[in-house]
């Protein structure tokens, strides 16, 4: 048991990412004086909550061999949804929340009645959702930004302070979703029958998993947890931006990609989104401490992702 624990820890998916994590923060804690600091670290977990909450939708979406482009529009238009309802709508800010979070399930509803339903392929369905979710948004919202929010809104936005560093809540409230995750797929029927449901479809059909309610019941969890990633950008800007979250949906591949999750379904964990959403945080910051020009933080998270799909196709490859 002993001898076999440390090769269970390395041949683990999150294994790769999580030394990529580790040899990053080395490189950039040495070449910048600013990077090992508490102010700092808690920078990069508010730069990562938004997409890296979005990513554990994704991952849900991605562990059935689907994928999903339409999450960042989705998002926005529930920022929007909850921003005017309490703003011009006149509605208690929690019912507003409430019907935002209920919007963005709804979406991720659709998106799994048209994959299993119509047996549309969930990358056409989701691109098309994107442009869809994407017009309602600017015709909702009348291509104006919601401001002046009620401070329930916002509070999510708030620090409390660990030491010397302050803390968002929705910085703790992004963790406590990961954690949540984790424990349902790891340690539920659900998470063993998403799990199946993206090895292969027809055998879990076959071992009496009802796929197509599935399927759709991931499309709607995923709707709601972008419903909660729409509260988190909220709490960050402080206003209902409807440009928000066009290039999340691509950041949210990319942490789920990075964090050893397999593009073809079945393969691994949440938590490895966590860290792959790190790296990027990691990176990002990291680059923009040393004076790198941003084009030059998109190239490189670019080149990541290409070579981490390149491991996943590897490692398939060899399993054969």
């Amino acid at each position: 048991m002993e001898a076999t624990l440390p090769r269970r820890l390395i041949t683990t998916p999150v294994a790769g990412p999580l030394a990529a994590l580790v040899l990053a923060c080395l490189f950039f804690g040495l070449n910048t004086g600013q990077f090992f600091t508490g102010p700092n670290f808690s920078l990069i977990i508010q730069q990562v909550m938004v997409v890296g909450t979005l990513a554990i939708g994704q991952t849900l979406i991605i562990l059935t061999a689907g994928i999903d482009l339409s999450n960042g529009a989705i998002m926005a238009f529930g920022g929007i949804v909850m921003t005017k309802l309490a703003v011009t709508g006149g509605l208690p800010p929690l019912l507003a929340i409430a019907a935002g979070l209920a919007v963005c399930s709804a979406f991720g509803l659709v998106n799994g009645l048209l994959v299993t339903r119509i047996s549309l392929p969930p990358f056409i369905v989701t691109l098309g959702m994107l442009n869809v979710v994407f017009a309602l948004t600017h015709i909702y919202s009348g291509e104006q930004t919601v401001t002046g929010l009620p401070p329930l809104l916002t509070v999510l936005g708030q620090t409390f302070q660990v030491g010397q560093t302050n803390v968002t809540y929705g910085s703790l409230l992004t963790i406590l979703l990961f954690v949540l995750f984790a424990y349902m797929l790891g340690s539920t029927a659900w998470g063993k029958h998403v799990y199946a449901l993206g090895n292969s479809p027809e055998v879990a059909r076959l071992t009496g998993i009802r796929t197509r309610r599935l399927t759709v019941g991931v499309y709607t969890v995923a709707g709601l947890v972008y419903g909660i990633a729409a509260l988190l950008l909220i709490s960050r800007t402080g206003v209902g931006d409807p440009q928000a979250g066009q290039t999340d949906n691509l950041d949210s591949i990319t942490a789920v990609v990075l964090g050893g999750t397999s593009l073809f379904g079945g393969r691994g964990l949440v938590i490895g989104t966590l860290v792959g959403a790190l790296i990027v945080g990691v990176f990002r910051n990291g680059l923009q401490l040393m004076g790198v020009p941003s084009i030059y933080q998109t190239l490189i998270t670019g080149v990541l992702v290409i070579l981490a799909v390149a491991v996943d196709q590897l490692s398939r490859r060899r399993n054969r």
